[in-house]
């Protein structure tokens, strides 16, 4: 009997697998909007889904945490596409965007997706097929909202859904303590131990048929097993009593356990968030942002922010201090001001101008010591700093007769970084050999240059290498006959070496549907001024040497 030719279950749209073949581009350092001493914390301006591609190559396997709130699909972007092109056109940009930020997440990592019922269900699909279903973990409810929507005239929709992933399945949350939960813990008995709890279960929660066995009391009287047995062996039980962690009842009719608050681990997280005061709602968010920016008017700050208990407890369940943070949909900033506070790094991803107007001043008053939102919980002093970074423009542009060039607005620097991302090696120049510019092994090396390259130069550097390393060179031109006449030296020239591997000369795969402030109450410089020019205080992102280990 011939087999059937299995299938597997997933969504389909229009669109699906039409997936862009993204250019690796580099990030350049700001340093007009980079504040505080220098650490690994990056907000970055530029489309998301090219900065994610830019970050894979340094970031993958490295962040432990990823939240996002990605815009909700409304339809109101979508008006002028019927219902099916407009989940298919949100599904294909959405997808897109978790398969690099699945890459990005560390074995142990996590991601939190926080959106509505408008794709919620859609997307959960989506994500199933690209991390697995095994790999899911929960959806947690959010109560957004302290008073609900008497307008409407079905239901007043009142929650959001956070979809929780880890990288691998059977990923786990840190159990935290809960005070107001432990409340029951007393020590009326002055016990040196502290506070403690008689009435914890000794009984199996599961069938043990090895554990129904019955205890005789001191004094003669014999306590039945509880139907599923006890918890432990009648050896271990003896051992609790001894330590007094056990023992009879006055009238040694049933056993009593103590626990001491000491002694307790921290409790599974809930997957219902309805306290306000423990996780915050969107009118305490916007009054957090009010609070930063006194003069700014409402309706000129950001619409949607989210509160910053919120995160803290997100990041509190998936995290450690030092772990990496990445939020793709920044917004208003929440996520890196609250990682900030709580001592992780982070990274931080905004297209709109709040990039500008929102996250770096917010970023500067946290590193100032500004005490909104979460600061007095976590006591948050001051310290720190993060970087700014542009995206860099396309590496290749189309001249005046159609043909493939060199950006003009590349200069060497940014040449030579951008090429060894293209071609998979790390960027770190040499001090003192000018053709090392970066490496992919101990002796495999890139060298990129636009002046011309005759023999005797090609001969004076392989003469330099070693016997065992290798150089490849990217150049715009070269003597005749070069190619393969060093063993060592491979040598490619720009730009025909690239065309064909990716997709050049496109800056804006961005959803269109962001959240933008109509904002003329902060200063803000110009997207074209950022990344099209390199005046001395922007630097390749890659020539930057970071703390991270290999």
């Amino acid at each position: 009997m011939a087999k059937k030719n299995l299938q597997k279950l997933e969504l389909t749209w229009i669109g699906k697998g039409d997936e862009p073949n993204l250019e690796q581009r580099i990030l350049i350092e700001n340093s007009d909007y980079s504040y505080g001493v220098p650490t690994n914390n990056m907000l970055i301006h530029g489309d998301n889904l090219l900065s994610l591609k830019a970050l894979q190559h340094e970031f993958k396997g490295k962040i432990k945490c990823i939240y996002i709130d990605p815009p909700f699909n409304t339809g109101q972007a979508f008006e002028q596409y019927d219902d099916g092109i407009e989940h298919s056109i949100w599904l294909d940009l959405m997808t897109q965007r978790i398969k690099l930020l699945r890459e990005l997440l560390s074995e142990d990592g996590s991601i939190w997706i926080n959106l509505d019922e408008n794709e919620v269900h859609y997307f959960k699909v989506v994500c199933d097929e690209i991390f697995g279903r095994s790999c899911f973990v929960s959806t947690v409810i959010w109560k957004t909202t302290d008073n609900s929507n008497n307008n409407v005239t079905q239901f007043s929709l009142d929650h959001n859904q956070i979809l929780v992933y880890g990288k691998k399945s059977g990923w786990r949350p840190k159990f935290l303590n809960d005070p107001s939960k432990r409340t029951h813990f007393k020590n009326k008995d002055n016990d040196p131990k502290g506070a403690w709890f008689d009435g914890n279960p000794v009984n199996n929660p599961g069938l043990r048929p090895n554990l129904q066995y019955d205890i005789t009391t001191p004094s003669g009287k014999v306590i039945k097993h509880p139907p599923n047995g006890w918890r432990w062996s009648l050896e271990t039980i003896k051992q609790k009593m001894k330590s007094g962690e056990i023992r009879f009842s006055s009238d040694e009719s049933r056993l009593i356990r103590r626990t001491y608050l000491k002694d307790m681990k921290g409790l599974p997280p809930s997957t219902l968030w309805v306290d306000i005061d423990d996780t915050g709602h969107n009118r305490a968010a916007k009054y957090e942002l009010k609070k930063l920016f006194p003069d700014v008017p409402v309706t000129s700050l950001f619409r949607t922010p989210k509160p910053e208990k919120l995160l803290k407890k997100i990041i509190d369940i998936s995290s450690n201090e030092g772990d990496f943070i990445l939020d793709s949909f920044l917004g208003s900033g929440t996520t890196a001001a609250v990682a900030h506070k709580m001592k992780r790094q982070y990274i931080g991803i905004e297209l709109g101008d709040q990039a500008y107007s929102h996250c770096a001043p917010r970023l500067i008053k946290v590193i100032d010591g500004e005490q909104g939102g979460i600061s007095n919980i976590v006591n948050w002093k001051q310290g720190g700093g993060f970087k700014f970074y542009s995206l860099a423009p396309s590496l290749l542009s189309k001249d005046s007769y159609g043909n493939w060039v060199i950006a003009e607005s590349y200069n060497s620097d940014m040449l030579a970084a951008a090429m060894s991302k293209q071609e998979g090696f790390m960027y770190h120049p040499d001090q003192s050999t000018y053709w090392k510019q970066g490496s992919s092994t101990e002796n495999d090396f890139i060298f990129t240059t636009t002046l011309f390259l005759t023999a005797d130069r090609l001969k004076e550097i392989s003469d330099s290498l070693n016997a065992d390393q290798s150089l490849l060179i990217c150049c715009t031109q070269f003597e005749a006959g070069l190619e393969n006449k060093f063993s060592n030296i491979n040598i490619k020239k720009i730009p025909s070496m690239l065309l064909g591997k990716c997709e050049f000369g496109k800056d804006d795969y961005s959803l269109n549907i962001i959240d933008l402030p109509d904002d003329e109450s902060f200063e803000k410089l110009p997207v074209s001024e950022n990344v099209m020019s390199t005046p001395s205080g922007l630097t390749p992102i890659d020539n930057i040497k970071s703390d991270i280990d290999e």
